[in-house]
C-alpha cells in the first residue's frame, strides 16, 4: 500500500479553539491554550505518524481583521502561507460565532484542496442550533466536509482523523517518523512562560510582551534555563515584576512546573525582564523573535 503524507492547516478566528484542536489531533500539548485571543503567534507544526501515513498539522495565529502592529501583519501572513501550501484545510469556528467571515470565505469557496469546516463547541449548543449551522455552512461552501465537534471533549476527533487519512495525497514522509514537531525545545519553553503571562496578567500586558530563551544548558539531572521577558514599556516591566517581585516569582514557578513535566527533568529557571521599546513594530526585534513573513 503506498505511503501518504500531507500538510493539514488549521485556520480560524481567535477563540475558535484552534490550539485545543491541534493538541487533540496530535495527542500532545504543543500549542499553548488560554481563553484570551491571540494566544497563538507563530505557525506551529505537529506531526502524527502511522505505518502508512504522516499527517503534518499546522496551527496558525487567529485571523486579525484589523492589524494594529507590524507583528499582526506578519501573523496574518502565516495564515496566508498556510492556505497556499495546504493539502487539506481545516477551518474551525465557534458554533456560536455569527461573523460573516468575508475575508476568508472566498478562499474556502475557491480552494483547490479538500476543505473541512469544523463546528466547534457543540457541547454548548442545542441540537437544532447545530443542525441549522450545518445547513448554513453547507450552503456557503458546498464542496466542504462539515463536521460538528468538541475539541475540548474530544468528540468527533476520530472522525476528523479518519477522513483526513482518506484524503491525504500519496507521498513519502516529509519528516523523520520519530519527530513530533518542527519547533525547538527553546521555543516551547518560551511558549510555556508566555502562557503563564497570559494567565496571570490582565489587559494589555500579555499582548505587549515577548519571551526569548537566552540559554538552555542540559545537564544529566538538571536543565538550567535563562529566559528574558521583553516588554514594550517601563511601566509594563514594573507590572510584570510585581510588588517585591511577587508576580514574576509566581509566573516563574508555574512555568518551571510545566517545563519540568514537558522535558521530564528537573529545571532551574531564571527569568529576567527587559524593555525593548515598541518591539511589535520593530522589524529587527520581530525577526529576532521569529516573526518573519
Amino acid at each position: 500500500m503506498p505511503h501518504k503524507s500531507g500538510y493539514i492547516n488549521i485556520i480560524g478566528n481567535p477563540n475558535a479553539g484552534k490550539s485545543t484542536l491541534m493538541n487533540a489531533l496530535v495527542g500532545e500539548k504543543i500549542s499553548i491554550i488560554t481563553s484570551k485571543v491571540q494566544t497563538t503567534r507563530h505557525r506551529i507544526l505537529g506531526i502524527v505518524n502511522g505505518d502508512e501515513f504522516q499527517m503534518i498539522f499546522s496551527d496558525t495565529p487567529g485571523i486579525i481583521t484589523k492589524p494594529a502592529y507590524k507583528m499582526h501583519e506578519i501573523m496574518n501572513s502565516f495564515v496566508e502561507t498556510a492556505m497556499i501550501d495546504a493539502d487539506i484545510i481545516l477551518f474551525i469556528i465557534d458554533i456560536q460565532d455569527k461573523s460573516d467571515f468575508k475575508d476568508i470565505l472566498p478562499k474556502l469557496q475557491h480552494a483547490l484542496v479538500p476543505v473541512f469546516i469544523l463546528l466547534n463547541k457543540i457541547d454548548l449548543s442545542t441540537q437544532p442550533e447545530v443542525e441549522e449551522m450545518i445547513k448554513h455552512w453547507q450552503a456557503l461552501v458546498p464542496a466542504a466536509t462539515i463536521i460538528p465537534m468538541s475539541a475540548l471533549l474530544g468528540f468527533n476527533i476520530e472522525a476528523v482523523m479518519s477522513r483526513i487519512v482518506d484524503l491525504l495525497p500519496e507521498s513519502p514522509p516529509y519528516f523523520p517518523k520519530d519527530e513530533l514537531t518542527d519547533k525547538s525545545m527553546r521555543f516551547f519553553v518560551a511558549e510555556i512562560i508566555r502562557e503563564k503571562i497570559l494567565l496571570n496578567y490582565k489587559q494589555e500586558i500579555p499582548y505587549a510582551v515577548e519571551v526569548a530563551v537566552e540559554s538552555y544548558e542540559e545537564g544529566e539531572k538538571l536543565t538550567r534555563i535563562r529566559a528574558i521577558i521583553y516588554t514594550a514599556r517601563e511601566s509594563q516591566k514594573a507590572i510584570i515584576l510585581g510588588h517585591h517581585g511577587a508576580a514574576i516569582k509566581k509566573t516563574g514557578t508555574m512555568a518551571r512546573i510545566d517545563i519540568e513535566e514537558f522535558i521530564g527533568k528537573k529545571v532551574y529557571l531564571e527569568i529576567a525582564v527587559k524593555v525593548n521599546k515598541d518591539w511589535r513594530d520593530d522589524e529587527t526585534a520581530l525577526k529576532r523573535f521569529g516573526y518573519e513573513a
